[in-house]
């Protein structure tokens, strides 16, 4: 089969490899479509490696075709070969077929096509980690998602307002923001023009008080917002693409009770990331199947573009989530 490999200049390069092997309870899929993710950047830096035994090459989250069970995910009777399914992976989900755990597969929702699908299970996951179980989010509370232009974001602010949250949201342009209006938050800041401790200090003074942030940036401007921030927040620190190092008063951390919360959901065992698809489906897929959360689809590109393709995000130029297609 085929495998997007990377190469020693950290590039991409489309090779020939083996079709995986299944271990007891997995499932083959043949890959439709896998979507693009800041952790596949990373990865082929050389600054996030895979966990073990997942193949060296990127992918976290691929859509596609069942066409082999091994005899104990055959004997659960859960999976069947040609169900159309979405799934979350470790990695190497940039090739023409994945080996998964069965219980890391989902269905793909009503009204879906397998593109779409693919853009659902890293991204869904990861908002459901961060918003629910991390974040504790509850109807009311008042919700901070930075890089609102990214795929993460585009999930993350139509879930939160589907629960109830008010949403603010981070953009670097005035396009930006306007690329992201229908995704429905509240508060959409333009950081080229204002700097969110200050907006979160407007909003704080208006009753609205910051009770859970995303963050994928860092930098000095998380010391800067927690003076504004509502008692018992929760910052959660997923990426520090602006900057590593940030200033914090500590007083001011327990004083308020805010807890600064670091987490990756690539890093959780595979049984806990299981839990969450189960979640996912339960719970959110109904929201999807009635339009309420669907993520957005920035660009769609043939696997063979896979080195444009990250050079989209890796450029800021997408807004939304880039997928990469196996199937023609």
């Amino acid at each position: 089969m085929k495998a997007i490999l990377i190469t020693e200049e950290k590039t991409l390069k489309m090779s020939e490899v083996e079709i995986p092997s299944l271990k007891p309870g997995e499932v083959l899929i043949e890959v439709h479509a896998a979507a693009v993710n800041r952790a596949d950047l990373m990865q082929v830096d050389g600054c996030y490696p895979p966990p073990p035994g997942c193949p060296d090459w990127p992918g976290l989250e691929v859509s596609g075709v069942i066409c082999k069970l091994s005899p104990e995910a055959q004997a659960e009777g859960k999976w069947h070969i040609g169900d159309e399914v979405c799934a979350l992976l470790g990695g190497g989900g940039y090739a023409e077929y994945v080996a998964a755990p069965s219980f890391m597969l989902m269905p793909v929702p009503k009204g879906l096509s397998l593109i779409e699908a693919s853009a659902l299970p890293e991204a869904f996951a990861t908002a459901y980690l961060n918003l629910f179980i991390e974040g504790g989010a509850k109807a009311g509370q008042t919700f901070l998602m930075h890089a609102g232009a990214s795929g993460l974001a585009s999930v993350v602010i139509p879930m939160a307002k589907a629960f109830g949250l008010r949403v603010i949201t981070t953009v670097l342009s005035e396009d930006f923001a306007k690329a992201i209006e229908h995704l429905g938050a509240d508060v959409i800041v333009d950081t080229s023009k204002e700097n969110i401790a200050d907006v979160l200090k407007r909003e704080a003074e208006e009753g609205h008080p910051l009770n859970i942030a995303i963050d994928c940036l860092g930098s000095a401007k998380v010391g800067e917002c927690f003076p504004h921030v509502a008692y018992a927040c929760r910052w959660i620190m997923i990426a520090t693409l602006a900057g590593d190092i940030s200033e914090v008063n500590m007083r001011t951390m327990y004083v308020k009770n805010i807890r600064l919360i670091g987490s990756t959901l690539r890093s959780k065992p595979e049984t806990y990331k299981g839990e969450i698809l189960a979640n996912l489906v339960k719970d959110i897929w109904s929201k999807v199947e009635s339009g309420e959360v669907r993520p957005t689809i920035f660009k769609i590109m043939p696997a063979q573009q896979a080195n444009e393709a990250h050079a989209l995000l890796r450029d800021g130029k997408s807004c939304g989530k880039v997928i990469l297609t196996f199937k023609n």
